[in-house]
């Protein structure tokens, strides 16, 4: 019961029992001094009345006409004479009259009076005795209204004190109902901090709380600190802070194989003179300062393009995976560009043919081996142009490339006429034995003959054309359609584009209302890269989803694992960790390390974790041993 309402309680009980006391003495009171005041009204007027019999002739008539007058007048129950033999003379009874108050209370308060007596004298002799009495249906009923009065009065008073208090209880307790809420955000895995209030006790609770969730956010950021120390330390190029050569082939094998981009993309190659001879020309603080500086150039090269990574292959090579950038030729141009305005000034001087640039388009399932020796190819052509020269193959059997307003019609009748798709894959338990639930994966059929189009193939154009937001309601309608007709959990993801469209998040939360108990079966997810991205907005959607019941979690994780900290305020349920990380993992002793301190800072604030892409049944124990509570992936479909 909540403390306004025992406080109503309490206040009814102490009225109660003021009130009851109250009435008590006062109705006693009262009944007391209305039972004085009719006793003497009796003797005063039995007496007047006889005083003026006496003086009158003894003629009946006379007598009872003064008589009839007097009750007249008077409101008396009875007026009577009786002669000193006991005779009757002269009676006067009042008819049956209400007593102005209801018959319980009448009979709970009597109200007892006495009757005046008084003698008549006829000369010296008793003409008889009068006797009468006041009628006391106007005691009980000024008992009845002065009953009335406190009554309201009391309640009156009551309603004052109760409305006051709950607002005062409010005032105090508004503090405690911060702390209720800090409790309940720390239950959901979000972190947050409260001021502290004015009242001591309340203030000494709220300390402890603000004290504990700072401990919690401080042990965190400082263990995802350590981790990120570490991911830099397995998978970053000392020198340059570019990827390392594995970390960085493993994100492209997934950039080629898997269904987080398009079925078409370019990779660049970026070639120094070879190493030795440049330590021999400009030493090796010089060296590594050039090695540091393209490094920089193409990390920035890739801050307005998704998916791009850029890493150190070896000695004095690079490498650029364009994931969302079709043409090979625009995407060597534009390293080109940025190398020649930034770079080649500075360093023109001490080398004069300072790189190379290649760049080939790859298709999906391409063979990453045969990839590599087209750009070796081409690099070598690129070469022999001479100095700081690019050379670009683009694939002839590709098709061509979709005018934007030609993309806009096709996304905008898929959307309306029913051609968009979910096709599902299975998450499981750590053990790949146990399913966890179904992720649905977005497909558009491209044309009558039924051909499917992955979500990389025309999400990135969808979010060019500000179409994302239809795109990703239509999954949400998708998904919920398939839960009414089937058992189990589906999780589907929604855009980094559509993240920060307030209309789709209004659109969304009103349209998971209508099925609350769907919700409970729907998990939703949102790229990595666009949670930091729209950190703000995607913090206000996790709320509201957590609010109806859904699951929120982020897909593709590890990428910015420097802002992880971001994620202890989100109550996220689960994560699931980057193919890039998972492959090959039982010949990288680093990223198990990582993976398995990954997995135990999750768990601490109650996230599950899930290892994407995984491609083979034997990683599964070892996946297992490092934490891992689901799987999905080739290998374990």
């Amino acid at each position: 019961m909540s403390l306004i309402k025992q406080l109503w309680i309490a206040i009814t009980l102490v009225m109660t029992v003021a009130f009851g006391g109250s009435m008590v003495v006062s109705v006693l009171s009262a009944r007391h001094y209305l039972e004085q005041q009719l006793q003497v009204k009796n003797i005063d007027n039995a007496t007047a009345l006889a005083l003026s019999l006496t003086q009158l002739e003894k003629d009946e008539v006379m007598v009872g006409l003064l008589v009839a007058a007097q009750f007249d007048v008077g409101h008396y129950r009875f007026i009577r004479i009786v002669s000193p033999t006991g005779k009757t003379l002269v009676e006067r009874v009042a008819a049956d009259l209400k007593p102005g108050a209801p018959d319980w209370f009448v009979k709970l308060i009597p109200v007892r009076t006495t009757p005046g007596q008084a003698l008549i004298q006829d000369g010296w002799n008793q003409y008889g005795t009068l006797t009468l009495a006041s009628h006391d249906s106007y005691a009980y009923q000024s008992l009845w209204d002065g009953t009335i009065e406190l009554l309201l009065w009391f309640v009156i008073g009551a309603a004052i004190t109760g409305m006051v208090g709950t607002l005062l209880m409010r005032s105090i307790t508004r503090p405690l109902g911060e702390v209720v809420g800090q409790a309940q955000a720390i239950a959901e895995r979000r972190f947050l901090t409260i001021t502290e209030p004015r009242t001591p006790e309340l203030k000494s609770v709220a300390h402890a709380m603000n004290e504990m969730v700072g401990r919690l956010k401080a042990m965190f950021n400082d263990e995802a600190a350590r981790l990120e120390t570490l991911r830099q330390k397995v998978n970053r190029d000392a020198v340059t802070g570019l990827s390392s050569r594995d970390y960085f082939l493993s994100h492209l094998r997934e950039a080629v194989q898997g269904d987080q981009f398009g079925s078409v993309g370019t990779l660049v190659l970026v070639r120094l003179p070879d190493l030795n001879d440049l330590n021999a020309q400009l030493g090796r603080q010089q060296t590594d300062a050039l090695l540091k500086d393209v490094g920089s150039e193409l990390y920035e090269s890739g801050t307005d393009h998704i998916g791009q990574r850029a890493g150190r292959v070896k000695g004095a090579e690079f490498a650029v995976v364009r994931p969302s950038l079709a043409s090979a030729t625009e995407a060597a141009r534009d390293v080109h560009e940025r190398l020649t305005q930034n770079l080649l000034p500075k360093w023109r001087g001490q080398v004069p043919d300072l790189f190379h640039i290649s760049a080939v388009r790859y298709h999906h399932n391409q063979n990453i081996s045969e990839l590599l020796a087209r750009a070796d190819e081409t690099l070598a052509q690129a070469a022999s142009q001479g100095a700081n020269s690019w050379h670009a193959v683009e694939d002839s059997a590709a098709k061509p490339a979709l005018p934007a307003e030609q993309w806009r019609s096709l996304l905008t009748e898929a959307v309306a006429g029913g051609q968009l798709a979910l096709s599902f894959y299975p998450v499981m338990s750590g053990d790949g034995v146990n399913p966890l639930h179904q992720e649905g994966m977005l497909r558009l059929q491209l044309d009558a003959t039924g051909t499917l189009l992955s979500a990389g193939d025309f999400m990135p154009m969808a979010a060019q054309l500000n179409l994302t937001a239809p795109i990703d309601l239509g999954v949400v309608k998708l998904a919920i359609e398939h839960l009414r007709s089937t058992a189990g959990d589906i999780a589907i993801n929604l855009s980094a584009a559509t993240v920060a469209n307030f209309s789709f998040r209004h659109e969304l939360t009103q349209l998971l209302k209508t099925y609350p108990e769907i919700c409970k079966r729907l998990l939703i997810e949102v790229p990595e890269y666009g949670v930091f991205k729209q950190f703000e907005a995607f913090r206000d959607l996790a709320h509201q989803l957590k609010q109806l019941g859904c699951r929120v979690g982020v897909e593709y994780f590890g990428q910015s694992f420097a802002e992880s900290g971001k994620l202890a305020d989100l109550g996220l349920d689960y994560i699931k960790v980057h193919p890039s990380y998972i492959r090959d993992i039982a010949s990288n002793e680093g990223n198990q390390e990582f993976l398995k301190g990954l997995c135990k800072v999750a768990h601490a604030i109650g996230i599950t974790v899930v290892a994407q892409g995984v491609e083979s049944k034997a990683d599964l124990p070892l996946l297992a041993a490092l934490g891992f509570d689901g799987v999905t992936g080739p290998g374990v479909r």
